[in-house]
């Protein structure tokens, strides 16, 4: 017997049919929504150019590769992981790797697939498995995005630039501060096409400080 959906879930369906950038996404074949969101912060901070390489953390079910690949066709390399499969985009400079990237082997798989170089740009659009409990999403956003910046941190060029999203709410303030300490700029984004209810923010981290 199948369970009746309760009435967040279907009033979730109802607006996610109806939401103008799911209705976009279709029409011009991206994966998901959130590729608009990727499209207003390369707007506004001029994140892509050609040649620079980038690796997409969180990248699964690969909206933002799609739209990075249309933007720069083979002028770029990508490399990509997530938990979860995805299919790859077209471009022959783009790498996926599966796995949890916390995990010791994925990393290697992920920096073999780097090579020796650094990158020029990482991004990260992790989350954490909602809950529902607003101080374990939190403190799992957070989490994430502390390891996206230890990530970054390790892989980046000097000057490079780190995009990442995390929710507002206890740690925010503190992730911010540490972010500040290592990037010269910094700057928080809430793209348009983030839901008007969402704590999501991106943060936008540019000029890598050696240390």
């Amino acid at each position: 017997m199948s369970k009746k959906r309760k009435p967040s879930s279907k009033r979730w369906l109802r607006e996610h049919e109806t939401d103008h950038y799911v209705q976009k996404a279709r029409r011009e074949g991206y994966r998901s929504r959130a590729v608009y969101k990727l499209e207003e912060l390369d707007r506004r901070d001029r994140l892509l150019r050609p040649g620079i390489s980038i690796v997409d953390l969180g990248a699964a079910p690969g909206g933002w590769c799609q739209y990075i690949e249309r933007r720069l066709g083979d002028r770029v390399r990508i490399v990509a992981t997530d938990l979860l499969p995805m299919d790859p985009v077209a471009g022959t400079n783009f790498t996926f790797v599966q796995g949890d990237f916390r995990e010791p082997a994925v990393l290697e798989r992920i920096e073999a697939a780097v090579g020796e170089g650094q990158v020029d740009l990482v991004l990260s659009d992790l989350a954490p498995n909602i809950s529902g409990v607003d101080a374990a999403d939190q403190a799992g956003s957070v989490h994430l995005a502390g390891l996206a910046l230890d990530f970054a941190r390790g892989r980046l060029k000097p000057g490079g630039v780190f995009v990442t999203k995390l929710f507002q709410g206890e740690g925010f303030d503190g992730f911010l501060r540490e972010l500040r300490q290592h990037f010269g700029k910094v700057v928080l984004r809430k793209p348009k096409a983030s839901r008007p209810r969402s704590r999501e923010i991106y943060l936008v981290a540019r000029g890598l400080r050696v240390v």
